[in-house]
């Protein structure tokens, strides 16, 4: 299916949120889907481009930037044919975070349903808003599998104004055996928790800006 390229920013002004780990499964879940992806690492941490040399594969491209090169690594981007575009920022850096937020068609927020976590979601939306009137959305990670904070933290995050993804990313050991193996965990195992909740956040995602669903089975492969 072709379609026109769309762009997510990965964006909270606080770093350990879960923003590399999302921008990754999210990666590898939309190219189950068929799609052509990239990814633009603007963390000095260069966490998704340390991934992708793991990963050793040409799917996705991750591409090391600097905030100010952003529009010619988009342009680089299309000219690839890119379908989605992942940028994933770093945390307290509000140059690289409003930089992905003016050209995205769509913000993801992830947040862990912590009170040091919420603390920063007025500056987040603050460095979103002042890229304009962006389509966004929080995305809960690192959810606890016992008790109802996440449930009180989204009340709270749409009480502010700010969308929520009903489905949450739980605290599980499978994305970070993902990651040493430089895959997403709908490739090491599709049947798993995690793997269903990537694929549901993504499906959320695809509803928003109108992109692909994956098939059944098609995830089921490394």
């Amino acid at each position: 299916m072709q379609v026109c390229m769309k762009t997510i920013a990965l964006i909270c002004q606080k770093g350990g949120t879960g923003k590399t780990t999302l921008a990754i499964s999210l990666a590898t879940e939309a190219i189950a889907a068929g799609l052509t992806v990239a990814i633009i690492d603007l963390d000095p941490q260069v966490s998704a481009c340390e991934w992708s040399d793991i990963r050793q594969l040409d799917a996705p491209v991750v591409i090391d930037a600097q905030p100010a090169r952003i529009d010619a690594v988009i342009n680089r981007a299309r000219d690839m044919g890119v379908d989605l575009l992942l940028i994933d920022t770093a945390g307290r850096t509000e140059q690289a975070a409003l930089a992905g937020a003016r050209v995205a068609d769509l913000v993801l927020v992830p947040l862990q349903p912590s009170v040091i976590d919420l603390k920063t979601i007025r500056a987040t939306t603050d460095l979103i808003n002042l890229a304009g009137d962006k389509q966004r959305a929080a995305v809960l990670t690192r959810v606890k599998p016992f008790g109802n904070r996440h449930t009180e933290t989204a009340q709270w995050l749409e009480q502010q104004g700010m969308p929520v993804c009903p489905a949450t990313i739980g605290d599980r050991i499978t994305f970070q055996d993902a990651y040493a193996q430089g895959a997403g965990a709908v490739e090491i195992d599709p049947r798993s928790k995690a793997a269903s909740e990537i694929r549901q956040v993504y499906e959320y995602v695809s509803i928003l800006l109108d992109l692909p669903k994956v098939t059944p089975g098609s995830a089921d492969h490394v």
